[in-house]
């Protein structure tokens, strides 16, 4: 069914609010109008933050200058919600070369205070730090050009939930900002003494430097940004071989939980340690590789021979029209120099045969030794067997289970079905080098990641709870040093004590690593509103789609598998490429509502996934392959640009926020009023509460979670551990 209005595409840009932002912190401008209250004349010019954390005591430092920009000027309240727990010990704002002292406020304190501006306001945004303590302090007026500095430094004692530590800095504030930050930057420092190893942030990009075993620096800095999610980082401290870390979430007793494992080998082992592997590239050397492409192949090429442990082997085969191989016999890494040198005296001429090539390859891996292959093309098939699923079944039945295949697509032009599913059989990976992106840069980025293995045909059982839904399911992939596995799921019931066995291959022999003493809560957040692992059920639901979506494209169409897309599209706000338009469906609070997004949602696959080769294949390949080996949830998409047709031509209309995320809640903009996707109209009376009576404002100290869904908006409809609350306007 085609709609007069469409979407025409999905942004991750955010809306500006009444209440401005100063940095991590809020400012309100004063109840009298005039010109003193233009938010949008501050500017912050830069917002630096700096962290300590010396064996589970962190110390923050916030520098941060704004300038007003305005022609007159300009003043305000200064608010800074405090992390639960922690002491602040300095907070200076510097006017005219004097510091101004601030006032600490107590959470009862605070969230008085939050109360009174929300009613001064007539905006709700600050109900979400209900239950915290606060920093408040004027803001001086501000002449026009000039700037003011802010100093601010706390310490708390972070805590340890089984093995993982956690440290959180409230960045989220930036999303009520009128303008973005020219330059914002959050540096932790790590130092233990024990050793650190899985270090991961499920909210930002972060760069991440290992001086030793027991200092590690990460970092994430951007420019021209409004930062709308709290910068989080976990860490652990261990002297195990493999270190298992457990984070649970919970909405409600009511529901399944999710989980999520982090298994991280150490990032550097003895050479003994490393289990000797085998490394066979398969390179395409056809005429459509000719020029700038061929240099950059043989460049990653050589780049992978001359990474070579002591204890491997390798063998190298082109393919065009027929195929070559530079030995007969694996060879020792001491010949890796005179084969490289043999790949850069090929020329790029001929056509495709891909399966020879291939069949060649798996006739020489050794089936007692873990064997990496590397297949490098940039085409289809064209010579010998041309059939994409005679190739896959001829790989299939030749292909030693210890064989992890990793395809690189080349352009745009390359069989993406049939490199996914190459990859897939052979627990691997596919990745595709588009036009204008190197080659080389990218064989060998994944190749530092797999060249040491430490645990092989790897198998995990959980003993004492019910797990289910787990991805990536089996066979899991190999363990390599410096690398980290993320497992999620769901878990059934609740337990204590339960154990986790982890068990592989080492240079052929089976060993076991157990952990013990583990627990799956019977509420595991969801209450206290302070939750941190709410982002778990989100990255579930990433990974979720993204391996139905590979089912649908790769084995055809199935009404079950997309309703179970649509249903999880909706509940957590993972908008994709074929269901962008669920977001502008009047209807999706009904059955009937929801059935005709199925529909639509299997048209738009159906035509997305009719052609296995082109650009439109790759651009599936990549972002369902991204959403299924998802580290992190999907960005939520908040600003949609929507549009209409003109004489046949899709045009830009209009703008307009629609879609929320809160904890683990999408809402979506209908008619003025926020709305719980959990909401079913044909089958929910919701509970109506007029906004900011004295009614409103109890139920919020009493639910304190319920402040960060009422923070959205003056009209909102949440459901909340079976009931159903309506904020309205009287």
């Amino acid at each position: 069914m085609k709609r007069t209005v469409m979407l025409l595409m999905v942004c991750l840009m955010l809306l500006g609010s009444a209440l401005p932002a100063l940095a991590d912190g809020i400012i309100i401008p004063p109840p009298r109008p005039g010109p003193f209250t233009d938010p949008a004349w501050l500017t912050i010019r830069y917002h630096h933050v700096d962290v300590t954390i010396d064996n589970q005591v962190a110390t923050t430092h916030i520098d941060q200058v704004f300038v007003n920009e305005g022609t007159a000027m300009a003043e305000g309240t200064y608010i800074f919600p405090v992390p639960q727990g922690a002491t602040v010990s300095e907070f200076t704002m510097w006017v005219d070369g004097q510091p101004i002292q601030p006032q600490l406020l107590e959470a009862d304190e605070a969230r008085q205070i939050y109360n009174d501006i929300v009613r001064q306001l007539r905006d709700p945004a600050l109900l979400e730090y209900v239950g915290t303590n606060a920093i408040r302090a004027n803001v001086f007026p501000i002449p026009p050009g000039e700037e003011r500095r802010i100093e601010i430094e706390y310490q708390e004692v972070l805590e340890v939930e089984n093995g993982l530590v956690h440290y959180v800095y409230p960045l989220n504030t930036e999303r009520f900002s009128a303008r973005p930050l020219e330059d914002v930057s959050v540096t932790v420092q790590i130092t233990s003494n024990d050793p650190v190893q899985t270090v991961y942030s499920p909210s930002h990009r972060v760069a991440i430097d290992r001086q030793d075993d027991f200092n590690v620096r990460a970092g994430y800095e951007e420019r021209d940004v409004k930062p709308d999610t709290d910068f989080s980082l976990y860490y652990s401290v261990s002297p195990d071989d493999i270190d298992l870390n457990l984070l649970t979430y919970r909405e409600s007793a009511n529901e399944d939980g999710f989980f999520m494992l982090l298994l991280t080998p150490p990032v550097e082992v003895d050479e003994e340690e490393i289990i000797p592997k085998d490394v066979i590239v398969v390179l395409d050397q056809s005429g459509s590789m000719f020029g700038e492409k061929w240099d950059q192949a043989r460049a990653a090429v050589r780049y992978i021979l001359e990474h070579l442990n002591a204890e491997d082997r390798f063998n190298v085969v082109a393919f065009s029209t027929g195929y070559r191989i530079y030995a007969n016999e694996l060879q020792s890494p001491a010949n890796a120099g005179h084969a490289a040198d043999w790949v850069q005296g090929l020329e790029a001429v001929g056509g495709t045969d891909i399966d020879g090539a291939l069949a060649q390859a798996m006739a020489m891996a050794d089936p007692d030794r873990p064997t990496v292959l590397l297949f490098i093309t940039d085409g289809v098939p064209t010579e010998g067997e041309t059939e994409i699923d005679q190739i896959i079944d001829h790989v299939e039945g030749t292909a030693p289970d210890n064989v992890r295949l990793f395809s690189f697509g080349v352009g745009d032009d390359v069989d993406a079905f049939l490199l996914d599913q190459l990859s897939g059989n052979n627990r691997g990976t596919s990745a595709y080098v588009r036009p204008g992106q190197r080659i080389d840069e990218e064989v060998s980025a994944l190749y530092a990641k797999v060249t040491s293995p430490v645990l092989t045909n790897i198998s995990l059982d959980v003993d004492g709870v019910m797990v289910e839904d787990v991805y990536p399911g089996e066979p899991l992939p190999d363990l390599f040093a410096g690398s980290q596995l993320v497992i999620v799921g769901r878990y059934r019931d609740s337990a204590e004590g339960v154990s986790i066995r982890l068990s592989g291959e080492v240079n052929g022999e089976r060993q076991s690593f157990s952990y013990e003493g583990l627990d799956f809560p019977a509420n595991a957040g969801g209450g206290s509103g302070t939750d941190a692992e709410v982002f778990i059920p989100r990255l579930w639901a990433t990974r979720r789609i993204g391996a139905l979506l590979d089912e649908i494209r790769l084995r055809g169409e199935n009404d079950e598998l997309v309703d179970s897309v649509v249903r999880l599209s909706l509940r957590y706000g993972i908008i994709t490429p074929y269901t962008s338009f669920l977001i502008q469906e009047e209807d999706i609070f009904t059955q009937t509502g929801v059935d005709l997004l199925r529909d639509e949602a299997q048209a738009s696959m159906n035509m997305a996934f009719g052609q296995s080769a082109g650009a439109g294949a790759v651009d599936a390949a990549q972002a369902i392959g991204g959403a299924r080996d998802a580290e992190a949830p999907a960005p939520m998409p908040t600003q949609v640009m929507l549009g209409g047709h003109v004489g046949g031509e899709a045009v830009a209309v209009n703008t307009a926020e629609v879609i929320r995320q809160v904890r683990d809640k999408t809402f979506v903009f209908r008619d003025g009023t926020w709305i719980d996707t959990e909401y079913a109209a044909d089958t929910m009376t919701p509970e109506q509460v007029v906004f900011l009576s004295d009614a409103y404002f109890d139920l919020v100290a009493q639910h304190t979670e319920l402040g960060d869904y009422f923070a959205l908006g003056e009209q909102v409809i949440v459901v909340l551990d079976g009931a159903v609350y309506q904020v309205v306007v009287e």
